[in-house]
This record gives structure tokens, sequence and C-alpha cells, in this order.
């Protein structure tokens, strides 16, 4: 450990491992395997390039990381030679000529880290590479990352990654560690058993993201609700906005680009030439928001992302919080908004329905539906409700949307009953069922056209709900079908049914409550504000003096300058955390460097001269 505290000062800038870090390192570097399960800006890969680094350097070779995307090895790979350290990655970017040298360096013992997908690292050629390094004693580390994709209960789940467990088999000795920042029990489970980690040291950090705010509200417009919250609360800053098609991403993207936000859309049907570009502009260019499937964002390392939105609800908890994850990586102030509404509940039950996965497979499904249902609906701390979901206790955050605006609640048990009494006297009279409109309008005594074609109105059901809003009872309508008191057909009219489970609201045995709807705040949150009790607040920029800010803005301008140089993000050149230092401290010579979190000792001769140019007043040009 003395060697890996040595490492991560000199080559990373940092005096001290964070949290279960120095834990994880001390495991590997004796030889242990190692499942690590740690929050998305929580360091995990440092995890694994601290023992590389330490090992190459003791003469055991190369280790191996197993990366889904091609962008995150480009990133990582880049960043690690800005740090000094010796990586590449193979992948189907590079050209014969290109993967042939990659192979030599190899062989020869020239790398420190090296990357690949799944699907290059089992075929026959690769595997005849790791066995003549592994003859040789120069085969020291396998790290898997985003190791959740080995199950299919995960919400990215990749067949390629089953057959990772040749690694064990065929090379027991080499140590292994499998990362990821989101699994489940069931997950969790998936990845021992596949992964053949049953004797691995599990290392379970807090899910917790202090800085992240979760708000989650109705959708009733949702492109304006998007675009208030944007220009209200992050008008200029990066973000990503997720949506389940391709046409509404299109659409969102256009709508947010004419009216002046910097947006640009990402989906599997763009041309991959255009889809990199974008992804491109995200990484490099400031205050880009990226309007996505979720085919966009694993391995996204941007740190500075300010908000993740949900025009449409995920899947289940997991793909959520993984997706949420992408925001405030730096630890600064970040949100997590999502809207959603009674046709996102019945769109994600008819998925489940509708596929032609086994019955078992398709309960644990309606299992996870249920789960991030009930942290839409819930009135209590989101925060706590998330973390419970994982195993983790926690107490109310203080920086949600219920925490901050404790949200109104009325007993729904009597219009529960009146609602489920409205199905079942609509489906008895008339020989058929019907969908929520139709439903609700009968409730709410309106006597629309089809209402009095069938002779509804004469129901005694018939204006019993008036005096609650269509709103209201669709809120309802959505706690009765998380709770599967009512059934959704998969008939294409969405048509209403009760199960089983509406016996015991009808009896009076089980009671409900229900949501007010609230109307949003008039206008954007002080940034910082509202941060969770007994959290340290993240700094930023508002913090620095008139002469700081000056410091900074110069620093990020130099910045944007050598990352343009070398085609990579800046934050891979130095995060916005290491120059907000550097504008603080003001240092005047090279060794006032020393110390600054995120200066190593490459960079400290790369760039130590360049900065103290900036902080001077001079105007060098770009390395």
């Amino acid at each position: 450990m003395e060697h890996a505290h040595a490492v991560l000062e000199e080559v990373f800038g940092y005096a001290a491992f964070r949290g279960p870090q120095a834990d994880i390192v001390a495991h590997v570097l004796g030889g242990g395997d190692a499942l690590v399960l740690m929050p998305t800006g929580g360091g995990k890969s440092l995890c694994y390039q601290v023992p590389a680094i330490v090992k190459h350097r003791a003469g055991q070779g190369v280790s191996v990381v197993v990366s889904p995307l091609i962008a995150l090895m480009h990133d990582q790979v880049g960043a690690l030679h800005e740090a000094g350290v010796s990586a590449a990655f193979l992948n189907s970017s590079l050209s014969m000529d290109e993967a042939a040298q990659v192979e030599k360096q190899l062989l020869r013992d020239e790398l420190t880290l090296l990357y690949a997908a799944p699907e290059r690292l089992t075929t026959p050629r690769f595997l005849a590479l790791l066995d003549s390094l592994h003859e040789r004693g120069l085969l020291a580390l396998f790290a898997i990352d985003e190791a959740h994709c080995v199950s299919q209960w995960g919400h990215d789940f990749r067949p390629e990654y089953r057959n990772l467990s040749v690694l064990h088999e065929r090379y027991p000795g080499v140590p292994r560690m499998a990362l990821t920042a989101t699994a489940d029990d069931l997950t969790r489970a998936d990845m021992v058993a596949h992964l053949q980690l049953e004797n691995a040291g599990q290392f379970v950090s807090s899910f917790d993201r202090p800085n992240i705010r979760y708000t989650i509200v109705e959708k009733t417009d949702p492109s304006q609700q998007l675009l208030r919250f944007i220009q209200r609360e992050h008008a200029g800053e990066a973000g990503v906005v997720y949506c389940q098609s391709r046409k509404r991403v299109e659409e969102v993207a256009e709508l947010l680009a004419r009216e002046g936000i910097n947006a640009l859309p990402y989906h599997a049907g763009l041309d991959s030439r255009l889809r990199q570009t974008h992804q491109d502009r995200f990484l490099r260019e400031d205050g880009v928001v990226v309007v996505a499937t979720i085919a966009f964002g694993m391995g996204i390392d941007k740190p500075d992302v300010r908000f993740v939105a949900h025009l449409d609800m995920p899947k289940n908890i997991e793909g959520y919080y993984q997706e949420t994850g992408r925001a405030g990586r730096d630890g600064e102030p970040a949100d997590a908004w999502m809207v959603y509404g009674l046709q996102d509940v019945v769109n994600q039950r008819r998925m489940i329905d509708e596929s032609p996965a086994g019955d078992e497979f398709k309960r644990v499904l309606r299992g996870k539906l249920d789960a991030l249902l009930g942290l839409a609906e819930a009135t209590d701390c989101r925060r706590v409700q998330l973390l419970g979901y994982f195993g983790e206790a926690s107490q109310p955050c203080g920086n949600c949307d219920n925490c901050l605006q404790p949200p109104e609640t009325l007993d729904a048990t009597e219009p529960a009953r009146m609602l489920l009494s409205c199905i079942y006297r609509v489906q008895q009279a008339s020989g058929m069922a019907f969908g929520a409109g139709h439903l609700l309008d009968i409730l709410r005594g309106k006597a629309t056209d089809k209402v009095t074609q069938y002779g509804h109105e004469r129901l005694s059901t018939f204006g019993i709900g008036a005096h609650l809003s269509e709103t209201q009872w669709r809120s309802l309508l959505r706690q009765l079908i998380a709770r599967e008191a009512v059934a959704v057909a998969t008939d294409g009219f969405n048509t209403l049914s009760l199960t089983d489970g509406a016996r015991a609201i009808l009896k009076g045995e089980e009671r409900l409550s229900l949501r007010v709807a609230q109307p949003p705040a008039a206008g954007g949150r002080q940034r910082g504000s509202g941060s969770r009790r007994g959290a340290t607040v993240p700094k930023v920029e508002s913090d620095l003096d008139p002469a700081q800010t000056l410091a900074l803005a110069a620093l990020k301008a130099w910045r944007a300058g050598v990352a343009k140089e070398h085609n990579l993000p800046a934050f891979v050149i130095f995060h916005d955390s290491t120059l907000r230092a550097l504008a603080e401290r003001q240092p005047q010579r090279l060794g006032d460097l020393q110390g600054v979190p995120g200066v190593g000792q490459k960079k400290l001769e790369a760039y130590g001269p360049q900065v103290l140019a900036v902080l001077t007043g001079l105007n060098p040009q770009p390395a």
C-alpha cells in the first residue's frame, strides 16, 4: 500500500484515497478477487488503475480492462496518457496496422493497461495473446467494468458478458475485479454466478449521491415543462434528456434548438458518424444538451453534467439510478428531473406483457416497475425510497422535491372504491371493458356522446367523483395499476379491468393516500441551496471572489485550447475542481502546484509553466 499511495499522489495528484478505495486496492494487490459497487463519480476507475500501475512497476505485466464502449476506452486511455501511464485499447476504431502495433506493445510488456470490449476479449486471437502473456507471468489483473451487463435482470444486459467466465477458467491465478454503479440483489447474485466470483471480496459503497436533487412531477405538457425547467434552472449548462422513442428524441431536440438551447439528438437510427459527432460535441463543448434514447450514456465520464431529465419513465429503478447518476459527477449540485403520467405506466406494462419472456421473468420485471412507480408516487423522501430499494437505510435528505416542498395528501380510500366500482359496473352493464378517459368522464359526470351512447349516465357511479380533478383521478388510477388492483389490456385500446387485488380495497381492508397536485415553483433554485442535511455543501463558482473568478475563466479558456489540440474532452486535461483550486490558491511557482488535487507529476511537468503563465496574465499557446 505504500507503493499504491505513492502512485495515487505522483500519477493522479491526490493525497489520499476516498471511501473504500484503499481497502479495495489493498485487497486486489494481495491477490484477491473483488466485486465493487460504487456510485457514479465515486472513483471506481482508480480502484483498478492504481493496482495496475503498482503491479506493472513490480514486473507483473499488463492489466486488461473489459469496457463496453469505444468512446469510453478512448477517453480513459487519453486520460491515462495525460497522467503519464502507458495504456492502449483494441477495438474496431483501429486499422489493422494500428491494432498490430498495439499487440506488439502488449507482447513486449510496454503497456500498463489494455482496454478491450467483451466481444474481442473472448476471440481465439485475443485469448492466444493472453495465453502468451500468462505463460511469461505478465498477466497482472482483469477488471470488468459495467459488470451489471452480465445480468438478465440488469438494465443493460449484454449476453457477450456471460462469456467472460472464461477468464476464471483459463487464468485462475489472475485476480479479477467486477465493477458497477448499479445492482440490486438479483443483479448482484447474477454477477457473482456468471463471473464466478463466489469467493470474491464484496465492497458495496453507499448508493447515495447527496449532491443530486431528485424531482418527479406530473406529466401535463412534457416538452414545455422541460423547456421551463432548463430555462429557469439550467440555462447554458450541460444536460441529458432521455426519451423513449427516436421520433420523440428528434422532436424534443428540435424544440429546444428553436428556443436557443444548444441541443443535439442521439439515437441508434442516426448515421454512426453523426452520432459520434454529437457525442464528441457533448463531451468537448460547454453547455451542450443531448436528447437521447437510453442508447446514450453508459461510460460517459463528463463530470459537469448539471441535469438529467426523463420525459418518459424508465423500466426500473436500476435504469433510473444509472441514468440520473450521470449528473453531477464532479460532486457539485445537479438535478435529476422526471415527468411521468398514466400512459407511461400503461406503456411499460404493455411492453412487459407482450414480451416473449417466461412468466417468472415477467413477474420480476413487473416487480421492478412497481418499485419505480412507488418511487414516483411517494409522498415521503425520494432518497429514502431510492436507497431503500438497494437495501440501504437512510434519513430524509432535505434535497428532494418531497422534502423541500412536502406534498399535501388526502385519504383516497373512498375515491379508490368509487373508481373500482365504476370499472365493475360499466363492464357489468355493457359486457365490455373501456379505457381510462371514458371511465373518468363517468365518474366526473360528463355526459359525452360516448357516455350517452352506452347509457352510462344512468349508472349509479355517474358523477360521484365530480369533487376530484381529472389529474387526481389519473394519479389514483396509476396507484391502482401499480398495486395490481387494475389491469390494463394489451388490446390496443388500453381497456381497464379489475384484478383479485381490487377485493381488499373494495372491502375497505386496504387504505390509500393521494398526492394533491401542486403547481411548479415559480423560478429557478439557488444553486447549492437545499443541500442534504449533514452533507458538505460543494463549492460553486459563486463562492469565488472577482479575481478568482477571472482566473478560473482564463484557466478554462486555456484548457479548452489544450483539449482541442489533443482531441480530448476538457475534463481529461484538468477537472473543474482542479481549476477552481488553482484559481483559489493563485500559485506563483512550480513548487506551489504540488499538492493541488488532480495535478500529478506528469501534468505538473507538461502544463505547470502554462498554468503559471495564465495566472500571471500571459497568453501562451496551447501545448
